[in-house]
């Protein structure tokens, strides 16, 4: 059987997936296993990396569970993952200490002393991207005051994606999509020295991989990798973008001749528009990031708030909690929730509070980085209902995403929308008024998955170019345009400067809050 399927692997934060597409881009299967997070002292958020690793072949094999002779018929394996934080391995390949994922809140002093001494825009005005917590610079910083015996130990400091390349290829090596704008210069898409100076990490310089372009270079899934993944021996395998970034291709934002954004609801909130020129790039006020496309004289604008779904996580958990507190089945299952707090909340009259969706230990990071930032409702009264909160809560959602853009300073033809949240009409609806933007929903629910196997056809010659691909990829998987509702446009638009009032005046008393706990 010639080989005609290309497999999408997506290592996200809490849920490893894999994926079967078609070369034409027809999904044909997917297949996921959870990950485990740890959270330990200091606000650090860690994950083993042989765990991820086992998890990522227990993922692959299930795919083949599922596929007919997928072995056979795999022309290319392409990887994607979480983005930022640091997978140390040592020179055997072995990891010197757990991950510290994007979530981590250890280095959020480190940032806040660069950014305040005038560090931070140093950087920021040659990598792009402003210094948070969550990028592997301020961690290592960290490690280097605080555990030195782990960075002596290492030889490499890997991002997610990078050390499951390394088990499948043996080949130690980043994309320049997070090398850039952690320690490079977007403009040449090289390491910058300067960089690494100024952050005092010149010492550590021998743990930065070699960057590869995945469109350009596949290594070969090694004999061992095989056997525990159930492919075959030197399968090509390409290093994809970071997982965001697959996202945006998969959801169709490399568009270059409309103004298009994309909007990712997950976990976290990320908002993207492409530049095609180098002189476009908005910089301003340290915050986002500046990511180079895998595709000539092409830059994304990214601007990601820290939390999106996380905080109807925390509402439906504290529902969840006090249904089981009454009712001895513990009520309804988590999905009938939500699906009750959705309708609910779409029947909720607009702007009766105000929630900053700040909800976790990190703080926020875009469009402002504030480690101590905490979420909050503003405009409570006696007559304010539990879906009056939710309603809250989801157009938290939409402001946040307004914000981002306007920092960005990008004004969207439309806007596609991917993720959990973006598949209630509900949550779109808000959305496009906040901004005031048409939206299309990305119908292919693995988008990540899918932008990485495109640049798996792109690496192939499968497809002559990342526009060809999107072309064949993309435009049949995005829904029909929804427009913004007048009325709510008119009424978020009048809360909007409420909302970004709200928290502006919120800085000395998160910090005074932080002191008076203690740090915590």
């Amino acid at each position: 059987m010639a080989a005609d399927l290309l497999i999408g692997l997506d290592a996200g934060t809490s849920v490893i997936k894999a994926v079967a597409f078609t070369v034409e881009g027809e999904q044909v299967a997917c297949a996921s296993v959870k990950n485990r997070i740890a959270h330990v002292a200091q606000g650090g958020v860690e994950q083993d990396m042989d765990e991820t690793w086992a998890a990522t072949a227990q993922t692959l094999r299930q795919l083949g569970d599922q596929v007919p002779d997928l072995a056979r018929r795999t022309a290319a394996l392409s990887v994607t993952g979480q983005g930022d934080g640091t997978w140390l391995a040592d020179a055997a390949g072995r990891p010197v200490a757990p991950a510290w994922l994007w979530l981590d809140a250890r280095a959020g002093q480190i940032v806040e002393e660069l950014r305040r001494d005038g560090t931070g825009e140093r950087i920021f005005r040659i990598t792009g991207t402003g210094l948070n917590p969550s990028n592997q610079s301020g961690q290592l910083i960290w490690l280097k005051r605080h555990r030195p015996e782990l960075l002596a130990r290492a030889a490499t400091a890997f991002h997610c994606k990078d050390w499951l390349y390394l088990n499948l290829t043996g080949e130690r090596a980043t994309d320049p999509s997070e090398a850039n704008f952690t320690f490079g210069d977007f403009r040449t898409r090289q390491y910058s020295d300067e960089v690494l100076a100024l952050l005092d990490l010149a010492a550590i310089r021998h743990l930065l991989p070699e960057q590869v372009d995945g469109t350009r270079h596949q290594g070969r899934l090694t004999a061992e990798a095989a056997r525990e993944t159930g492919l075959l021996e030197g399968t090509p395998v390409s290093l994809a973008p970071v997982d965001v970034l697959c996202t945006a291709l998969g959801a169709g934002l490399y568009e270059p001749d409309r103004p298009v954004g994309c909007t990712i609801l997950g976990s976290t909130g990320a908002h993207m528009r492409l530049y095609r020129n180098v002189d476009a790039v908005r910089l301003r006020n340290q915050v986002g990031y500046t990511m180079v496309m895998p595709a000539p004289d092409t830059w994304v604008g990214f601007m990601s708030n820290m939390s999106a779904t996380l905080n109807i996580d925390w509402l439906l958990d504290r529902a969840e909690e006090v249904l089981g507190a009454f009712l001895p089945d513990g009520g309804p299952g988590r999905e009938d929730l939500l699906a009750l707090m959705d309708r609910r909340a779409a029947e909720a009259e607009p702007g009766r509070v105000l929630f900053h969706p700040f909800i976790y230990e990190a703080g926020e990071r875009g469009p402002f980085v504030e480690p101590c930032a905490r979420a909050q409702f503003l405009g409570l009264t006696s007559r304010v209902t539990f879906f009056d909160l939710m309603r809250g809560v989801y157009e938290s959602l939409g402001f946040a995403a307004r914000d981002c853009y306007e920092a960005l300073d990008h004004a969207p033809c439309e806007i596609r929308l991917a993720g959990g949240a973006a598949r209630s009409s509900t949550c779109r609806r808000i959305l496009a008024a906040a901004v005031n933007a048409p939206v299309r929903l990305v119908e292919r629910e693995e988008a990540g998955a899918a932008g990485a196997a495109m640049v798996a056809a792109v690496a192939l010659g499968i497809a002559p170019s990342l526009e060809a691909v999107c072309r064949a990829w993309v435009e049949p998987s995005l829904g029909a345009l929804e427009a913004p509702d007048p009325e709510l446009v008119a009424a978020y638009g009048a809360l909007f400067p409420v909302y970004r009032k709200g928290y502006e005046a919120m800085f000395d008393f998160w910090r005074a809050l932080h002191g008076a706990r203690g740090g915590r």
